[in-house]
């Protein structure tokens, strides 16, 4: 194994105990407290209630908020989460260029007002001129764009994230006065957390 030389070499110079990373701003390794699967945020939290939707989970906080619970101290996490695509469509190269050219006219319009603001002469022909020049080269774009996919993305699609269960997390030491609370309301399709 050789030795490393450069500036790979000057920058691991300033760890300890051969790790691969600097030191922190105190001269010590800094490294992430808890189970190494992303930052712990702040103190111990409890769960106080599991939800089927969002607007259900939503409601449990505003409700919090409303009786003057601290809702800087509570979360709402989504579990089980799942990435659904839906298809709006079939892409042709025809529809691809007709979506090009209504982006490019947008970008041209912008082009032509910006050029307009400083023309002696007539303003709105300019303005024309660049919507109708930025949707002719936005159909180009999205034509040719469309036909190097090569048949492989003949559609088009909207992504999102839905989670199957809402949880309503608090505080652990606010979290006797989050039940007491919630123990005056009920949501439809709940599931309250267990109390001590």
């Amino acid at each position: 194994m050789t030795s490393a030389s450069g500036p790979a070499a000057a920058w691991r110079s300033g760890t300890q105990s051969g790790d691969v990373l600097p030191s922190g701003p105190a001269g010590r390794l800094s490294t992430p407290a808890g189970d190494g699967h992303g930052p712990q945020g702040g103190p111990p939290t409890v769960t106080i209630g599991s939800y089927p939707d969002y607007p259900s989970a939503q409601k449990v906080v505003d409700y919090l908020a409303d009786n003057r619970f601290p809702v800087e101290h509570s979360a709402i996490v989504g579990t089980n989460l799942t990435l659904v695509e839906t298809v709006l469509g079939r892409m042709t190269t025809g529809r691809a260029a007709l979506l090009g050219a209504g982006t490019g006219a947008w970008f041209g319009l912008f082009i032509g007002l910006l050029f307009g603001i400083f023309t002696v002469g007539n303003w709105l022909a300019v303005i024309l001129v660049g919507l109708v020049i930025g949707a002719i080269w936005g159909a180009v774009f999205g034509a040719v764009a469309h036909a190097m996919t090569g048949g492989q993305r003949d559609f088009t699609s909207a992504s999102s994230l839905r989670a199957g269960q809402y949880a309503v997390t608090v505080d652990a030491q606010l979290a006797d006065k989050a039940r007491q609370l919630l123990g005056r309301m009920q949501v439809p399709g709940s599931t309250p957390a267990n109390t001590r």
